[in-house]
């Protein structure tokens, strides 16, 4: 069976935990002990209902609160495929936690209240899902069961947020009617809405066809490990190890090393200490190269007809992620698979406006939870290649020279 990765998003209290409990209940895939446990704690409730949500929701806090606060992941599967659930917080003071749960997923649902219709932080997941080019949008209308099932109201969501897909370049959106509450187009279909002949929510995350999360095309090997012993047995032994982030690499193949641009050849891969013919995306292995060449962490090996990017002038799109502003001039390290380089601030080109969904320019300063792009220097050449090309080689953090702490998630462009 394949594997889809999938998050929820939306508002606060749009109903995101209790549709995974809900899926997760009605598709049979919860324990007797788990069911057990969150009906003790539903006991206050005054209806004496189950609360669903409790099933994501883990932390003290979330439970008091009522609220989403961390990603919580869950995992289930059914005859036809295995899932991977990211539940990802609503409130806005927590999007750097949504950016982490969207990070390599293949497929988001945005949630949506049928009472209040498209909202800012619907807008803001959207942006976020259209930056990280998440193949698969669901926008769940959920809480039909408060609007009376109503069709008129699901035809003017539907139209309110066809705007924002067509602004932010979104395909493959599928609008769905739920009541996640009562279990309504989760698992079985609803027999209160006759209007909407689509697939239920299960049947469509089943059935959605989603290309593999791996990339075999082309071929990246970061560097992370150049092992060698100097000791009398293996005075000649030079290898280069670390994980193959996408492609194949056999034996022979002709390659190049960035950022020199230094050519050379394959003579061996090792896998678990054993000499393969070849080796592909995510296996970790040992390449040792026919030619006597100066290779450091942080390079990376690519087959000799692919291209990196190999600049010190990068322009980025950050998600900010710290309480600290990110400022013109600031200094930083930037990650970028194994490679670790200073980098500065040189410039903000523009912050993007979720509410509008446009660019604002003369930007001084970014705080918590804004998306900008802008202007990095680094200390010596990055070789990368575009987020949108090859989402593998594509990625980066910043972080803090002093703290240490991840401060912003990176898309080079």
């Amino acid at each position: 069976m394949d594997l889809l990765r999938f998050l929820t998003a939306g508002s606060v209290d749009d109903g995101k935990s209790t549709l995974i409990g809900r899926l997760l209940f009605d598709s049979k895939n919860i324990l007797i002990d788990q069911l057990d446990a969150i009906e003790r704690s539903s006991k206050a409730r005054n209806d004496g209902s189950v609360d669903l949500a409790l099933l994501t929701d883990g932390l003290r806090a979330e439970r008091e609160q009522g609220i989403t606060i961390d990603v919580a992941y869950k995992y289930f599967s059914t005859p036809i495929r295995k899932f991977i659930i990211a539940d990802t917080p609503g409130h806005i003071q927590y999007t750097r936690n949504m950016v982490t749960g969207a990070s390599n997923a293949d497929l988001i649902i945005i949630l949506v209240d049928a009472r209040n219709g498209v909202a800012e932080q619907t807008r803001r997941h959207s942006l976020i899902a259209s930056l990280l080019n998440i193949p698969h949008v669901v926008v769940a209308i959920n809480k039909m069961d408060l609007v009376d099932y109503s069709e008129s109201v699901y035809q003017q969501i539907v139209k309110d947020y066809e705007k924002v897909s067509t602004a932010l370049n979104l395909n493959n959106v599928q609008y769905i009617p739920i009541s996640a509450l009562d279990g309504d187009n989760i698992v079985d279909v609803s027999e209160k809405m006759h209007w909407y002949g689509g697939p239920t929510l299960l049947e469509f995350l089943e059935n959605v066809e989603v290309e593999s999360h791996i990339n075999h095309t082309h071929a990246r090997f970061p560097v992370q490990y150049v092992i060698r012993p100097q000791t009398e047995e293996l005075h000649d032994y030079r290898g280069y190890a670390g994980k193959i982030e996408s492609g194949v690499y056999k034996k022979g193949d002709k390659v190049k090393i960035y950022p020199s641009g230094t050519d050379a050849t394959i003579k061996a891969i090792e896998l678990g200490n054993i000499e393969v013919e070849e080796a592909f995306a995510p296996q970790s292995v040992v390449l040792h190269l026919e030619e006597d060449v100066d290779i450091s962490r942080g390079d990376t090996i690519v087959k000799i007809d692919e291209e990196l990017k190999v600049s010190q002038d990068i322009d980025a799109v950050v998600c900010w992620m710290d309480e600290k502003p990110l400022t013109i001039g600031r200094k930083y390290f930037l990650q970028h698979n194994s490679s670790v380089v200073p980098t500065v601030v040189k410039e903000i080109k523009y912050r993007l406006n979720v509410n509008k969904l446009e660019k604002e320019y003369d930007v001084d300063a970014v705080i918590l939870n804004e998306v900008v792009e802008v202007r990095l220097k680094t200390a010596s050449p990055l070789a990368y290649d575009s987020y949108n090309f090859l989402r593998e080689n594509g990625g980066a953090i910043l972080i803090d020279q002093t703290s240490l702490v991840t401060v912003g998630a990176v898309l080079l462009k």
